[in-house]
């Protein structure tokens, strides 16, 4: 069985935690929930495509982009978790067959540089993406509104 570092699996959550790096990683290719996570994400990046093509009009990119900043922020907040996870319940989960004191589980100066980089990331994807999924929505129900009234 594979040493599962935590340090890694940090990186892997931040960077690459939209595609369900971290999961395979930790998991296996036959994590199904691993496998489910490019789905949003790919939905989002059409939203970004779509506003891009037909402006911020596009009443399906309101709701497709917040999705990529949910998955981003999922997949940041699963970061945060790894790395606020202490070294003898990491080995206890993902290295049964080390002892709960070994090196794979611990932190080190990596893995508080990715849990600082996965809050900032994160709130920026969250905040972001409801920002603009909010402001266009309220945009358009006071178009609506003047629509109404005239």
């Amino acid at each position: 069985m594979a040493r599962k570092n935590k340090t890694l699996a940090v990186w892997l959550a931040l960077l690459g935690g939209a595609l369900g790096l971290h999961r395979f990683y930790l998991r296996g290719l036959g994590d199904w929930i691993g496998w489910l996570h490019p789905i949003p994400a790919a939905l989002g990046l059409w939203g970004v495509d779509r506003v891009l093509l037909y402006g911020q009009d596009d009443k399906l990119s309101w709701v497709l982009i917040p999705l990529l900043g949910a998955t981003i922020s999922a997949s940041c907040l699963m970061a945060i978790v790894y790395a606020l996870t202490d070294r003898e319940k990491w080995n206890r989960q993902f290295n049964p067959d080390l002892p709960a004191d070994s090196s794979p589980g611990g932190t080190n100066w990596l893995t508080i540089g990715a849990l600082v980089a996965a809050l900032l990331v994160g709130t920026i994807a969250l905040m972001g993406s409801l920002a603009f999924g909010f402001q266009r929505y309220f945009e358009y129900q006071v178009e609506e509104g003047r629509k109404i009234s005239q």
